[in-house]
């Protein structure tokens, strides 16, 4: 059988990343639109990316008004704040999951000339833009995706746009522009990336090339992220979460996710949960139901890890795989809905909604054991 694989064109990561991008940056263009949050702008994350561009002298426009999660309004303001000046050459994003898939929808919409709205769902085509994307999280993935996630505000459903052309043309995954997550941030994030990659193993659409991704990927959040979530200025661990994240979008970009982000994006968009954290609840609940499903992989993936011993069966493997999932939580306090503060009455009200709308978006399907949306429906009652 043969595969496919899609990535970004270039990769910088590693201490001094931004610097050593600075020549390729060059030949974007002379104008970039610069799209960030508040937060990121304020902690001079972005002054140091835009200082670079400075130096190469390139010219930019900077809209920071991504705040969360990306909505449909957020992305109609950005576009109409584009523009205004309607000069740039390229797209340049910096900050977490939210600005890379903030900036992925803005080119949508300005080479398609359509409302998001009217990109949801379809394969989005060639776009105008090239798009630089550096996250200063370490978690999303997005900077290597052909995804992106933005909330339709009117209908409480997460929209998913997709295409090859939404791979951003080069990633810059500089760990120091992590340090400054906090622990509920460090931890959300690592776990979207732990479920990424670990999704992406046990997928359907598995192949060679994200297997050996997901196997580094996952070995290496189940080791550093207690680390991290200690001491987030440990370098080593930063450094080696920053290229989980990276890996674990990879994985998805052509393995990718299963049944937990199909549940998690509903629970999203309804209850405005962040991602990472709705994964993270998910986490245990959806491999436990799994794993009977595909006990070889998951018992070959504890295997790898060194989670589980040579000798062990894979249904043994498998168990112990998802205990180890469950103590990571466990360490980083992950909370139940209830400690989050979701009433059970709101939320047991849209279950038929959400695992509707959870096998809509096909991502169940692509987990090996079968999916029924009466399972679908089980898990989340099994939340509580």
């Amino acid at each position: 059988m043969g595969y496919r694989f899609v990535a970004p064109n270039e990769m910088f990561t590693g201490e001094n990343a931004l610097q050593l991008a600075k020549e390729s940056i060059k030949n974007y263009g002379k104008k970039a639109f610069v799209i960030t949050g508040p937060n990121v702008n304020k902690i001079g994350i972005a002054k140091e990316v835009t200082n670079v561009l400075d130096e190469v002298g390139i010219k930019y426009r900077v809209f920071d008004k991504i705040t969360g999660e990306p909505t449909d309004e957020m992305i109609d303001l950005a576009v109409e704040e584009f523009k205004e000046e309607n000069d740039f050459d390229f797209l340049l994003a910096v900050g977490g999951g939210s600005p890379i898939d903030s900036m992925k929808a803005i080119n949508a919409v300005l080479s398609l000339n359509k409302n998001i709205d009217n990109c949801s769902g379809e394969e989005i085509g060639k776009v105008k833009y090239p798009m630089i994307a550096i996250p200063t999280t370490a978690g999303t993935g997005s900077e290597a995706t052909k995804f992106t996630i933005i909330t339709d505000t009117k209908n409480n459903v997460k929209m998913l746009l997709k295409g090859d052309s939404l791979v951003p043309n080069m990633a810059i995954v500089e760990p120091k522009f992590t340090y400054t997550s906090g622990q509920n941030v460090t931890a959300f994030t690592a776990l979207d990336a732990f479920c990424h990659a670990s999704e992406a193993y046990t997928s359907r659409k598995s192949q060679p090339l994200t297997e050996s991704l997901s196997v580094s990927a996952v070995k290496n959040i189940f080791q550093y992220l207690p680390i991290a979530y200690e001491n987030g200025n440990d370098k080593v661990a930063r450094e080696k979460l920053s290229v989980a994240s990276l890996q674990g979008g990879l994985c998805i970009n052509n393995s990718s996710v299963t049944l937990i982000h199909g549940m998690s994006r509903p629970i999203g968009a309804l209850f405005h949960i962040p991602h990472g954290l709705s994964n993270a609840m998910l986490l245990p609940h959806c491999f436990e139901f799994a794993i009977d499903g595909a006990y070889e992989k998951f018992g070959k993936l504890a295997k790898e890890c060194m989670i589980a011993d040579k000798g062990d069966s894979d249904i043994i493997a498998s168990e112990k795989f998802v205990a180890k999932v469950k103590e990571l939580c466990a360490i980083c306090n992950i909370p139940t809905l209830k400690e989050y503060g979701v009433d059970k009455a709101e939320f047991e009200k849209y279950i038929d909604k959400m695992a509707t709308d959870a096998l809509e978006s096909g991502s169940p399907q692509n987990t090996i054991k079968e999916c029924t949306k009466e399972n679908i429906v089980a898990i989340y009652n099994g939340l509580w």
